[in-house]
This record gives C-alpha cells, structure tokens and sequence, in this order.
C-alpha cells in the first residue's frame, strides 16, 4: 500500500497517543511532547521568505512525492492556522533548528539553510510515523560533532552514480553531512584526469579479481575483467546532488602509497620505473611513487589542481596509510634525496613529501587530511622502529583520520594541536561482519576514546564510517553491511551521549527499515546485526 493512499486513510482517523515515543533517527537533542496534533492536508499552506526557500521546496516536493499532497508554497503568511512557516532565527548555530508543531501550525526554526534542511527531515520521519496527523511536539536540535561522515571505496569495486546517490539521500535522511569518496587505489582509478588520460584508460581496468572465502590469502581469482571510472561531468553532477541534500564530498586520492594503478599508467611514478599491471590481488601494492623525482611532484600537484577544480570542498584527502618503506629504501635516487634534504628515516621522508602537499593544498586555500600513518606512527608489521623514527613535524594544519593504534596516538595528536576524527577500525569498518560490529558495538561506539584527557575533547571534531570494497563486489552485499550500522553511526555523530537510547533507537528502525524495503535497499535483518 502506497504512503499516499495509507495518509487519506489516517486523516479520517483523529487524536493521537502522546505516550507513544516519537521515533526519529538520529535522536534530537530535546523533545517535549504536548498536546494535540496537526493534522496536514492539501490546503496546508508552505510560508518562506528567501533565506529558507531551499528548504521550504524541498518539503513541498517530499508530500508531493510521498504523500501524494499538492501544497502551495507562499512568501507571506496570510493565515491564522493550518501552515508550515520557515522562519529566521540567527541565535541558532550553522546546523541547529527548532521544530515546533501545534494543533494549528509548524515552525521551523533556523539560521541558515542547512537548519532548516535538517528540520525538514525531522518533520518528514515524524510523518512516516504519523501521516495524517503529526503529534504536537517542540524539538530543539543540534549535532554533537560537526564532522559526521560516511566513506565508499570504489577503486575495488566500481558502484556507480545510481548507488552513490541512493546513498546520498540515506545519508541525507539521517543528517549525515560528509560523503568521503575514495576513488584511488592500488586496484583501480576511478576519477578522470585530463592531462593524464592513461590514469583511466589503463589504470580504471584490471583483467581479474581476488576472490574466495580466504579472503586475503586466497589463491582464487575471479578470471573476469573489472572497470569502471567516472567523468568529470559525472562528479559535477554528483556533487550538486550532494549540495542539494547539504552533504560535503572529500575526495581520496591516495599519496605515496596504494598507488599501482596510476603507475601501471605511467610507469615512470613508480620507484622502479618499470611496468606493472594493476594489481588483481588485494592488499597493499606492488610499488609507490617516487617522491624523490620532480616530475613525479608535477603529476600530483597537477592531479589535485584537477580535483580542486571538481570538488568544493576545503578538506582534500591524501590518503597515506600503508606505503610500503621498502620500495624507498632499495631506491638509489630516494636514498640521495634523503641524505640531500637531511631525512634519517623513511617515515620522516614521508612527513617531508606530506608537508610539501599540505603547503600546495594550503596556498589553494585548502586542507590536507590523511589517515594517522602521517605523522610517522609505527602501525604494521612491514615496519619496523628504525623506519619510523620521525624527525620532520607534520604541517599543523593537517585534519588526523584516526584509523588505527591506541589511545597515545590520539592524544598524542590532540595535545600537538590536530583535529582528530576517529575512525577507529574495529569500532567503524563497516566491511567487518556483524560478528565483529554487531549493531549494538556500532551504536554504542564513542569518537572521544575513553580515558582521553578533557581538556583535548574540542580536538575529535567527529567520526566517519569505512565502506572498504574488496570483499563487497554486488551492491545488495554493500547494501547489507552499511544497512542497518549506517543509523546508528548516524546517531553516534549526531545525538549527545545522554540523549541515546539503544532500545528506542531499534524501536524507531522498524520505520526506516520500511523505507529501505521500499526504496530496493537490501538491508541485514534483525537477526543477523548481533552477535550469535
């Protein structure tokens, strides 16, 4: 049964049960449940002015859309009752809003778009709830981080523009405001690059795949070519669509290492400057690039000048995790470059080419961020403590994406002075099954790691959720492992600790839970998302 034809059967039905939880994801700040209830209908009339007109369309498009209701959208509020009213508070933060409703009207309080926006999707999942009559209620609402972030690697597996907007709106759905694309890899280039036409022409195709239950220690290969890239078009079109639902796109362009793929391109990037494929196995590459060689240098500062141009965003991710230090230390020309620029270790020649993207991002009037091998951390056992031994200081502009190590590093960030935001892997990888992230751990996951001293607590500017491709090839597979951790990674970056409730938050899925069925999104069900 459509929501429009389950609305004209509500609207005939009256009163509410106040006692009843109002179920919305992520969870707002401060509820207070009065009496009554509005009851919307076609005559209930849009009122806006300039500022929130954005806004204000969008909700008539969703009633017409979902609800089958044909609402006028006005400037001037020329009634007493039975409208929807958008108006300017400049007191409330950049993502606050306050949504009041009364038996005769809905306010929808805000300082600037993005409030009103996130107001808008309060009172829609309100109305998933309720259709024909919205219970009255005053909400006071704001985010808990302002950095709240879900990541799709397509350099594994290719998703496409379909997919990538399917999870655009969820993410919109549930105040989601980062959509972090890491769209290079060892196993493919996914982003066009037109002075370097090779980057996709050779770099976005592999002839086969790693597959089978082993996973990484799997022998069995697939035997079908994989491809897939998108146009500069095609990004443009994707970031509007971002836009419009007030979510940010980083871009991931992965530096030094999990670079195979550009150097089976170009050979010539490598360390080796010999010819390779990209890799048909996973795990970390077969060569990195040399950053001792200028023209390598001009390359990637002519690849970010591409992306900036594409990509609004002031946070420009790098990547740098996982470089293999070997390819540096068996390289003649790196080892000269080294002992030229006076760098005792291959961690501090990686801070050194770091700092130097940091300071061209910087003077485009941009922010480099990059996973926390960055800072010269000791994470894995292809290192070892003579590697990492770090006698260059990371540019201090740099955003921390804290992905893996113990708490020292995090306050070791922190109390340098860096934004952090916590990813940690165990608590946040969404590829990890349900055995290892339940829904519970994932709902119950903290950004400020326990035991982290007060006073550094202004440094987590928030946290981000990682869809990492080798082992989820189909879209349904990518559907079950986001849905449903992706709502609770959701409230984790909205709702303050006080405010969350596991109960009601699985109470309140039932709903979404619909609207994922409805809209084709294969999601884990209940028994599958706990432990066995």
């Amino acid at each position: 049964m459509k929501r429009s034809t389950i609305l004209l059967a509500l609207c005939l039905i009256t009163g509410i049960t106040l006692a009843q939880p109002l179920n919305i994801i992520p969870r707002p700040q401060e509820i207070k449940q009065q009496d009554g209830h509005f009851a919307i209908n076609p005559q209930t009339k849009i009122i806006t002015g300039v500022a929130g007109y954005e806004s204000a369309k969008t909700l008539q498009q969703q009633l017409q859309t979902a609800f089958g209701l044909e609402n006028q959208l006005e400037e001037n509020n020329k009634q007493k009752e039975n409208y929807i009213l958008f108006k300017q508070n400049g007191k409330l933060s950049k993502e606050a809003y306050e949504l009041n409703i009364s038996p005769k009207s809905i306010e929808i309080s805000a300082s600037t778009a993005t409030g009103w926006f996130y107001g808008v999707q309060t009172l829609l999942q309100l109305m998933d709830e309720n259709p024909g009559e919205i219970p009255a209620v005053a909400i006071s609402d704001s985010p808990r981080f302002h950095w709240r972030a879900f990541m799709l690697d397509e350099s594994r597996y290719f998703k496409g523009a379909e997919q990538v907007k399917l999870l655009l709106d969820e993410m919109a759905r549930l105040k989601m405001n980062v959509f972090h694309w890491h769209l290079v890899d060892d196993q493919g280039w996914r982003i066009e690059i037109k002075k370097y036409p090779l980057l996709t022409q050779i770099g976005s195709k592999r002839s086969s795949t790693q597959v089978g239950p082993l996973k990484w220690d799997s022998p069995i290969q697939s035997a079908e070519p994989h491809e897939g890239f998108y146009t500069q078009e095609q990004i443009k079109e994707i970031i509007a669509y971002a836009k419009a639902r007030h979510i940010t796109i980083v871009p991931e362009i992965e530096m030094p290492g999990h670079s195979s793929a550009a150097i089976a391109a170009y050979p010539w990037l490598g360390t080796a400057k010999k010819e390779i494929e990209v890799p048909t196995k996973f795990g970390v590459g077969t060569d990195v690039y040399d950053v001792s060689d200028p023209k390598v240098y001009q390359f990637l500062t002519d690849v970010l000048d591409e992306v900036m141009e594409l990509f609004p965003s002031e946070v420009i991710h790098i990547g740098g995790d996982e470089v293999k230090y070997d390819h540096w230390k068996s390289s003649e020309t790196v080892q000269a470059y080294m002992k030229k620029n006076g760098i005792a270790s291959p961690a501090g020649l990686q801070v050194f080419f770091t700092n130097r993207i940091s300071n061209y991002l910087e003077s485009k009037g941009r922010r480099m961020m990059g996973w926390n091998e960055i800072m010269g951390h000791n994470l894995h056992h292809f290192q070892d403590d003579s590697d990492t031994k770090v006698d260059q200081q990371l540019a201090q502009q740099t955003l921390i994406h804290f992905w893996k190590g113990d708490l020292n590093l995090a306050t070791t960030a922190a109390s340098n002075g860096y934004e952090i935001v916590n990813s940690l892997h165990s608590l946040t990888y969404l590829d990890y099954d349900y055995q290892s992230i339940p829904l519970s751990k994932a709902y119950h996951f903290d950004p400020i790691p326990e035991g982290l001293a007060k006073e550094y607590h202004s440094k987590v500017i928030g946290t981000g959720s990682q869809m990492w491709g080798e082992w989820i090839p189909t879209n349904g597979h990518m559907h079950f492992m986001v849905f449903p951790r992706l709502a609770a990674y959701a409230e984790v970056g909205w709702t303050e600790l006080a405010n969350k409730d596991f109960d009601s938050f699985k109470t309140a899925l039932k709903k979404l839970q619909a609207i994922w069925q409805e809209k084709g999104i294969y999601y884990a069900p209940d028994d599958f998302v706990e432990k066995k």
